[in-house]
């Protein structure tokens, strides 16, 4: 009913059979999640500091910056300039502690203590942002 398959499969997964391509560690494969969760979270940062600077969030982005750095070899991350087409500053600081969330569960199951503590950092100061409505109000 059905024709034998006649090649060998590309998805080969006996043991000992070496691949052709490169795999990735479990730390690894985190590390890049972490560093792509935090560039995020710096991105938004920015643009947040560019519709209201303030020393908080200029530490933030600083300390996100070096963190990002850290994990991806010391090589620095890219920086928005301005703001995005959703730059009412509620919805920045929804995502900025979307990410955050998400960072700091990567971060947990990686047990890199000082990605996760920056992270719940920025999701506690997102949080107050929220709560605060005269924040959100001065900065538009």
């Amino acid at each position: 009913m059905y024709e034998p398959i006649r090649a060998k499969s590309v998805h080969s997964t006996m043991a000992g059979t070496p691949s052709d391509f490169p795999h990735r560690s479990r730390e690894e494969e985190l590390d890049i999640q972490l560093a792509g969760h935090l560039a995020a979270l710096l991105a938004v940062t920015d643009e947040l500091r560019a519709l209201a600077p303030s020393a908080d969030l200029d530490l933030a982005a600083e300390r996100l910056a070096e963190q990002v750095a850290r994990l991806r070899s010391g090589r620095t991350p890219a920086r928005a300039t301005g703001t995005g087409p959703d730059s009412r500053p509620a919805a920045l600081h929804e995502r900025a502690h979307t990410l955050a969330g998400r960072a700091l569960v990567v971060a947990a199951s990686r047990a890199d203590t000082a990605a996760a503590i920056l992270s719940a950092e920025r999701m506690d100061a997102h949080t107050a942002a929220l709560a605060d409505p005269k924040e959100l109000s001065a900065a538009h």
